[in-house]
């Protein structure tokens, strides 16, 4: 009752017409999360805790944590390939988001052509990954690469670089920062045009210079963004996976060089479950990972705080 008077059953519908629209509203994304996300993780779980092989569903055997087990404290190989991913992850993420912030720095400027510049950065991000590794692996070619050309004039000499674990990381790490610099790079511009340009007038009057302005004015600003771009490209390198399956096409692709020596953990779950097709324990292994990015990403996130913070 309100004021005295019994609600009709339009004014009841309108009431809960307000109360449940907002869940109506939000519920397309949940019910795309539950099919897409939630299932295929929830499944994938499962599936760990089996002896499974991809092309006989029905000879699936339950083993409990024996995958994880075998994963954890008899296999070398998996805590190789960890190793390779965290490797990776620390050349190619903190060169992104320094380079980022560099060049959104230079775009920032009064610069002739600087709307081509911009766009330019972007066209890297959406060429295909396949197309960029190989490009790559031609360019790092051991007899007619251009790179071993150019240390060729330094007296280098010719570098196998896909024979080395150092040499390996060093060229994919290129195609990465490569391809995921202007993206970053872009998020930082955006930033940088929302800085009010009163702050810099008045650092310029009380006699900072460029690079002061930058480093206490411009990056202290951009914290969120770092903090994002730092998130985003961790999650992003620590799920490598085409870079390094077509640096070395061939009989050696899924392991990553013939000493495994660049095969990072997505690469092996790929060998697990596509080459070995053994499904359950790939899955295993998915989830691991998985785990392993939640924790590498949350340490990410808190050493950029940290450092932004200080």
């Amino acid at each position: 009752m309100v004021s005295g008077k019994t609600l009709s059953f339009a004014d009841r519908r309108a009431n809960w017409d307000v109360k449940l629209s907002p869940f109506g509203f939000i519920s397309p994304y949940f019910l795309i999360f539950g099919v897409f996300g939630l299932f295929p993780l929830l499944y994938t779980a499962f599936v760990s805790l089996q002896k499974r092989n991809l092309l006989d569903a029905e000879g699936a055997k339950f083993i409990g944590f024996g995958n994880y087990e075998q994963l954890l404290f008899h296999d070398p190989y998996f805590w190789n390939a960890m190793g390779n991913t965290v490797s990776l992850w620390l050349l190619t993420t903190i060169p992104q988001i320094l380079f980022a912030l560099g060049i959104a720095h230079l775009l920032n400027r009064r610069l002739r052509g600087r709307t081509l510049f911009r766009t330019g950065m972007i066209l890297p991000n959406i060429t295909s990954v396949a197309a960029v590794t190989i490009i790559f692996a031609q360019l790092f070619g051991r007899d007619f690469g251009l790179v071993n050309w150019v240390l060729s004039w330094f007296g280098a000499g010719h570098v196998d670089w896909q024979a080395g674990t150092a040499s390996s990381h060093a060229a994919i790490a290129s195609m990465v920062i490569w391809r995921w610099t202007g993206y970053h790079a872009l998020i930082f511009l955006a930033s940088m045009q929302a800085i009010p340009s009163s702050m810099y007038e008045a650092a310029t009057l009380d006699g900072a210079k460029g690079h002061q302005q930058f480093w206490r004015i411009t990056v202290p600003l951009l914290r969120p963004q770092i903090i994002f771009s730092t998130v985003i490209a961790t999650t992003g390198n620590m799920r490598l996976l085409a870079e390094p399956l077509l640096f070395n096409p061939g009989t050696a692709a899924a392991t990553g060089g013939s000493d495994r020596q660049f095969q990072t953990a997505a690469l092996y779950l790929y060998e697990q479950g596509f080459t070995k097709y053994d499904f359950g324990y790939s899955s295993a292994v998915a989830l691991l990972l998985a785990i392993a990015t939640m924790l590498v990403a949350g340490v990410a996130y808190l050493v950029t705080r940290r450092i932004q913070t200080d």
